[in-house]
């Protein structure tokens, strides 16, 4: 599969990329993606929810009334969780929401979200990215040039730039990865992906491992 190469000002070149269709163009797999995206969200969730039992509520452990007599319901200290102010009954605890995936799924899952960006003409190849100086504005007319300013992208790096990054962070529908960084999450979140030319090599690296 080829496809064009387009100029950063949005303009075609005479270049093609030929894309690998053992990773652009497989069939794909919705049940990776599905576990390779659930393992990326539960790896984002802290874990650190706590709520106070009672034995941890700061309140005084006198029994409040005898057990009986009293024509109503037994009842222990203040600490109760049946009163105002007491502690909580099977609250949260701190808890790791990590979970092992296997590698071939997390690839499987990440040429099935690419296959499906090939298939829907979302996929553009660009040649090299690059900024004088942090600029949010030059930011905003590359993706401007190529019709893109309204849409959700990720352009994709082959190594990290600073002034690409930095022109892109104050832009809520812009992301930048480096091509060793990209997950499934952020590849389908994206309408449009912006694979830089020598990026290509880098990902067909990683995913024919």
């Amino acid at each position: 599969m080829e496809l064009t190469v387009y100029k950063i000002d949005g303009s075609k070149t005479t270049k093609t990329v030929e894309l690998n269709d053992s990773i652009f163009a497989v069939e794909p797999n919705d049940h990776a993606i599905y576990l390779d995206v659930k393992q990326y969200l539960a790896n984002q969730r802290q874990g650190t929810h706590k709520s106070k039992e009672r034995s941890e509520v700061s309140g005084s452990t006198r029994k409040l009334k005898r057990q009986k007599g009293t024509g109503g319901a037994r009842i222990g200290d203040i600490n109760s969780p049946l009163l105002r102010g007491g502690g909580r009954a099977f609250g949260p605890r701190p808890k790791d929401y990590s979970f092992k995936l296997n590698k071939k799924v997390k690839r499987l899952a990440r040429k099935s979200a690419l296959s499906y960006k090939v298939q829907e003409n979302n996929l553009m190849v660009v040649e090299n990215v690059n900024f004088e100086s942090p600029k949010t504005k030059s930011y905003q007319e590359f993706l401007k040039n190529l019709n893109l300013s309204e849409k959700k992208t990720l352009l994709i790096l082959p190594e990290t730039n600073k002034n690409v990054y930095l022109s892109s962070r104050n832009l809520p529908k812009a992301k930048v990865l480096v091509a060793s960084e990209i997950n499934t999450y952020d590849i389908l979140y994206a309408q449009n992906i912006l694979l830089v030319e020598e990026s290509v090599k880098h990902i067909e690296e990683n995913l024919l491992k």
